[in-house]
Order: C-alpha cells, then structure tokens, then sequence
C-alpha cells in the first residue's frame, strides 16, 4: 500500500517569507494558519532549543486544519551529550511537555546529533531504548538525523530497524546521504534550496525528488522538509515539489 507523501518547511516565522510566501499585510499570528494551509506539514524548530507549554501545543493544533502533520526537532539536551545512555530523564522531559496535544496531528520526532557525535553501537542502541513508543494514549514515532560518516555502516542500519527508527535521509554536501528502509515512513530534510532560483530548485532537481518521494512512498509514509539551503525559497521548493507529485 502506498504511503502519504507531506512535503513542508522547517518552522513558520521567518521575516523574509513576509512578502515573499506570506502575503503583504499578514499579521505574524496567522502566519501559521496560513502556512498549514499552503503545505502538508511542518517541522518544528523551536523545540530544539527550549520546551514549550501544553497550552502552546493546543494552539498550534487548534489553529492548523484537519488532516496537517507537525513533525518535532527533539530537544538538543537529549542528544548533545557525552553519553546517550544518560538521556533519560531528559528524554522524559522533551516528551512530556505537551505535545502529545497534537493529537493526531503529531508526526516523527527528530532527534538531531551534531557533526561529532560518532557511532557507538552500544550507547546509540541505549539511546534508542529510551525512545517511548505512546505517550498519554498517543503513537510516537522516531527518526534519528546523524552526521558523522561513521554511521554510514551496516550495523547502525540493522540497529535502526531492530527499534523501527527511520533514518533521516539529509541531502546536503557536508552529511552522509542514507537512504535506508529502516522504519515504516521516510523522514527527509532537503538542503540545497537556491536562492537565484524563484521556484528555490531547478526542474530536473524537482523531477528527481517527486521521482525518490514516489519511490519512498512504496515503503510507507513520507515527510520531506526543505530545510536550511537558501531558506527564503524553501516554501516555493516545498509547493512545487508537492505540486509535481500530484
């Protein structure tokens, strides 16, 4: 059966999309009631760097329409750390702050390691016993972003799969490119957005996609975000993409 396809962005408040995706005159509290309207899902940056209340929560949900996914960056204190086994409480904490209010609007959560975090079979397979699989009656589900070419292995694959994480395919020069079915869903971050470009990728770029979206999609749900690159073109990149799949 194939999978959902919902192509987005990282986040909704960004002062040069004012103009550009959002419309002039757009108050900056309807920016994402506009934004949920005109894509499938978003990422959710902020979390990255603090918590958020419940009430926050509700309101993103309460404000996006029926059928829209957010996916969640987990919390830098979970995985920035010597070592992962210890995350624990801190794993509780992230997923414990309300955003099981999402409801059926929860995507993946993406746990984001930096650059020099290297591959530990032992303690990334500790890591990942931490990861809940429900919380208050809601499923959750994990992808794992790593970014040291010490992950491109064999090993980290069949652990990934062991615990149904979805790897983070990331297409951008500095990361290792994994592409690897690991889970039932495709969680991807597109990085290579160009700025001199109006529609932010150029047409072979946007057939490529839609053609390894399409193909992810035989495997189960895919969640694609443009991320970073020349961010003022990520929303247009995100719509044609979506546009191009169908």
């Amino acid at each position: 059966m194939t999978g959902t396809i919902r192509v987005g962005i990282g986040g909704w408040n960004f002062e040069p999309w004012r103009g550009v995706f959002y419309p002039e005159g757009l108050t900056q509290k309807r920016e994402l009631e506009f934004a949920s309207r005109a894509l499938a899902t978003i990422e959710i940056n902020g979390t990255y760097y603090s918590s958020f209340k419940p009430a926050s929560w509700q309101k993103w949900r309460d404000e996006t329409p029926n059928g829209f996914v957010f996916s969640v960056k987990a919390s830098r204190f979970c995985t920035n750390r010597k070592v992962l086994a210890e995350a624990g409480e801190s794993v509780e904490r992230f997923v414990g702050q309300g955003l099981t209010e999402l409801g059926e609007k929860l995507g993946p959560i993406n746990w984001q390691f930096m650059a020099t975090k290297k591959f530990d079979p032992v303690d990334f397979a500790a890591f990942l016993e931490l990861l809940p699989r429900e919380k208050d009656g809601v499923k959750l589900r994990h992808a794992v972003e790593v970014r040291s070419p010490t992950f491109a292995t064999q090993q980290f694959y069949d652990l990934a799969a062991r615990h149904k994480v979805a790897i983070v395919y990331a297409k951008d020069e500095e990361f290792p490119e994994i592409d690897q079915p690991t889970a039932d869903f495709t969680y991807a971050r597109l990085m290579a957005t160009d700025e001199k470009l109006e529609g932010g990728v150029s047409p072979a770029e946007l057939t490529r996609l839609a053609k390894q979206a399409k193909g992810w999609a035989q495997r189960g749900d895919v969640f694609a975000y443009f991320i970073s690159g020349a961010k003022v073109r990520n929303p247009a990149a995100a719509q044609a993409l979506a546009k191009k799949i169908g």
